[in-house]
């Protein structure tokens, strides 16, 4: 019986043993694994670090080539401001347009444009306000009968119209092989831009808009005022003298 008992215990730490090694033996595996790992993985960052700090001159380069083409306008305004006149105004400004127009300027014979010839599309972006001046209101022009105020407001005018530079912009431009373009060409593109929106919007009848506004507005205030009724009078046209025969 202690035979038998000394072998069962004797069967038992070898076994232990036996799982002792073998762990031992995986757990070296395992960490030999992880530094080869570790081996291979520090030239491999080690290479994508100096690819990067390799490629850093490049995009470097790239980027004072691209300030080189195309460099920020420095802009100097002179520190002397002149000012010629100072007025007073008594404008009411009633309507306002925001017109948009394109406009294409060209120059130089048809048959010899691609050498010679110079043309550019450009929109243009305007604004046109109108109104009444109440400064041009004479005494003569307001009068009370029975609780009635009768006014003749001054005819209506315009008083803006001009481009929105920050949305005016040339579009497209094609120069001859054999000329830089002329210079004035965008400043008279502009000026028919002006005169083109002021027409539209005269055309879609900016002035008669002018003046009803001018007398809706006017009719609340006077009203306020204590006026029950505001009937606005027309302006009677001034006569023009005919030719003796």
């Amino acid at each position: 019986m202690e035979t038998n008992n000394r072998g069962s215990c004797l069967g038992w730490l070898i076994g232990l043993a036996a799982l002792a090694i073998l762990g031992w033996l995986a757990y070296s595996t395992v960490l030999a694994v992880q530094q080869t790992a570790n081996s291979i993985a520090q030239p491999v960052n080690s290479l994508g670090t100096q690819v990067a700090q390799a490629l850093q001159p490049v995009d470097a380069l790239s980027t004072q080539v691209a300030e080189a083409l195309h460099p920020t306008p420095t802009i100097m305004p002179d520190p002397v401001t002149i000012i010629h006149s100072v007025r007073s105004l008594a404008r009411l400004e009633t309507v306002q347009y925001t017109v948009e127009k394109v406009v294409t300027a060209e120059e130089g014979p048809n048959s010899l444009r691609f050498l010679f010839g110079d043309r550019l599309l450009f929109v243009a972006h305007g604004i046109v306000i109108a109104g009444v001046d109440l400064a041009k209101l004479q005494p003569q022009d307001l009068w009370a009968e029975n609780g009635v105020l009768y006014m003749r407001l001054p005819p209506p005018e315009i008083f803006i119209a001009t481009l929105d530079n920050q949305k005016s912009y040339v579009y497209d431009r094609e120069t001859g092989l054999l000329t830089h373009g002329d210079i004035q060409l965008e400043t008279a593109a502009r000026q028919v831009a002006e005169q083109e929106i002021l027409q539209a919007a005269l055309e879609d009848g900016i002035l008669d808009v002018a003046q009803r506004n001018a007398e809706a507005y006017l009719t609340i205030l006077l009203r306020d005022l204590g006026f029950h009724e505001v009937i606005f009078v027309e302006s009677t046209p001034v006569p023009t003298a005919q030719p003796t025969p």
